[in-house]
């Protein structure tokens, strides 16, 4: 038996050192105009996108990763601490969906389809052609349907707290006596959204379904009910977390994104 680790562990040692060391990705380079800095000094830019304004942020060096913001957040809330973990290996692509925080909005009635549209074109702005993303419960959906319909734009998803039907978490939110107009426009999007479960097992991209047990806004299901419908798709479900679970448990929600993005899951197809 030693004869045979000390074999397996040569040849593993072999393959390291004969692979190609791993590509630096460039660091993208921000566009649009600067209209101010956060707390930490890092610039706020903003790009025009169809009829709206987008305001952004770049954090860290590294493969770009896409960071979409829940309903009624803004990008300044993701919690320090694991922007700053993050960004020790991606680099962070930060965005205010339209109408909240930096960015604006026009007439146009909100829908997940304008939602994604707008990261794309971000991303087309930033000269970015595909890039991991992280959606947070309103960002999961949009980051749902990201994976749908542009699936050559995504590399891997990370669905965080998300739903396959928006009607009972927007009625739910409805009732906490929230009056902002873009807020509640952001609502009527959310109530329209159902998740196309017949299109989930065509899905290639590797993905990753996040919740919290105890989330009492979305639920744990939906996030089972993907995660079964995706093949090959990973569903962690961290034990009595809730909605805020990135709060919660910051050091675990870090480790697990980061796992993901480093593992490659897909295993090539044998000739």
């Amino acid at each position: 038996m030693k004869r045979l680790a000390c074999l397996v562990l040569t040849l593993m040692l072999a393959a390291a050192c004969g692979a190609p060391a791993p590509v630096q990705a460039a660091e993208i380079r921000p566009v649009g105009a600067v209209i101010g800095t956060d707390k930490a000094g890092v610039e706020i830019r903003r790009v025009r996108v169809g009829g709206a304004e987008i305001g952004y942020k770049l954090i860290g060096q590294g493969e770009p990763l896409v960071l979409i913001c829940g309903l009624n957040m803004t990008m300044d809330r993701w919690p320090q601490q694991v922007l700053a973990a993050l960004a020790q290996k991606r680099q962070l692509i930060l965005l205010d969906n339209r109408g909240m925080g930096t960015s604006t909005a026009d007439a146009t009635p909100f829908s997940y389809p304008l939602f994604a549209a707008d990261v794309l074109g971000l991303m087309d702005a930033l000269g970015v052609q595909r890039a991991d993303v992280l959606g947070f419960s309103m960002g999961s959906t949009i980051t749902q349907q990201l994976v749908l319909n542009h699936p050559e734009r995504v590399k891997k998803a990370i669905i965080h707290a998300t739903t396959i039907d928006g009607a009972p978490v927007a009625k739910g939110l409805s009732q906490r006596g929230l009056t902002d107009p873009i807020v509640l426009r952001q609502l009527e999007a959310s109530a329209a959204w159902k998740t196309p479960l017949d299109k989930l097992p065509g899905v290639t991209n590797q993905v990753l379904l996040l919740v919290g047990t105890a989330d009492p806004v979305v639920g744990a299901e939906s996030s089972k009910v993907i995660a079964a419908a995706i093949p090959g798709a990973w569903l962690v479900q961290i034990k009595n977390a809730t909605h805020g679970l990135i709060l919660e448990a910051p050091e675990a929600f870090t480790k697990i994104v980061l796992s993901f993005l480093d593992v490659d899951a897909t295993v090539p197809l044998r000739k």
